[in-house]
């Protein structure tokens, strides 16, 4: 359902987007079978350059997994609620941020190749939809790509996985603008 509570059958801009048809969601990183999913090699080899992300090899492992995946969601949500910067995304959150921070991190363990665990407790993650409550304008969108940034930076997240992550934040990030400004 949209949110005007008409069924969502998917449109060409959803195809557009990266979003799979009747979904609301740019396709996850790790996917078997992904568009725009690169593929390559299932392991490091020993001191060459890093695999191409795929099936076999995804950004949740190359990240380092469960633990590293939550570094990175308490990170940004630090990040978040300690500089002033990024007071207006803070304040479309809920005053205590646990469950935000739960959500983001279950979201992105399934996005990044890894367990899918939002899918497995909430259902499809439907971001526009889940998000259609607040204003979401290229300052926010800014906002949240620079508390990401500084969470990666601050985690020495760098190299092929950097460069792909930065490019598939501001792809979703810009997906789920739903306002001007």
């Amino acid at each position: 359902m949209t949110r005007d509570g008409d069924q969502d059958r998917g449109t060409d801009a959803d195809a557009e987007a990266g979003t799979p048809r009747g979904g609301d969601v740019p396709l996850p990183l790790g996917g078997a079978g992904m568009p725009g999913t690169p593929s390559g090699p299932s392991r490091p080899s020993g001191g060459g350059p890093e695999p191409a992300f795929g099936p076999e090899y995804t950004p949740y492992q190359s990240i380092g997994g469960d633990e590293r995946v939550r570094e990175l969601v308490d990170r940004f949500y630090d990040v978040m609620a300690e500089d002033e910067r990024f007071r207006t995304i803070l304040e479309l959150h809920p005053p205590d941020l646990a469950e935000s921070r739960q959500k983001l991190y279950e979201f992105l363990s399934g996005w990044l190749g890894g367990p899918q665990l939002f899918m497995q407790r909430r259902g499809h993650p439907r971001l526009r939809m889940r998000h259609g409550h607040v204003q979401i304008g290229e300052r926010e969108r800014d906002q949240w790509l620079a508390c990401m940034a500084e969470a990666m930076d601050a985690m020495r997240i760098d190299g092929q996985l950097r460069s792909f992550l930065d490019q598939r934040f501001a792809h979703v990030a810009d997906f789920m603008r739903n306002a001007a400004g």
